[in-house]
């Protein structure tokens, strides 16, 4: 499963570390206007939050989860 987010945010946007044990993608920072792709566990779609932490800029988490229908 693919999940692609656009930063149009005008601010790099930093991925947090949690993304990264279910998620594969690149490590650096979403530069404005980059698409990054993350890859997501067979079955799976992608729940996303971003925090906005005045000193570090902003970060994104992504996560997979499963439809329990």
């Amino acid at each position: 499963m693919k999940f692609v987010f656009y930063n149009d945010t005008g601010r790099r946007v930093k991925i947090h570390p949690a993304t990264f044990q279910e998620c594969i993608t690149n490590k650096e920072p979403i530069k404005h206007l980059e698409e990054r792709e993350f890859i997501l566990p067979e079955g799976t779609f992608a729940w996303t939050k971003m925090w906005d932490y005045e000193e570090f800029g902003l970060s994104i988490l992504v996560t997979p989860m499963v439809d329990k229908k």
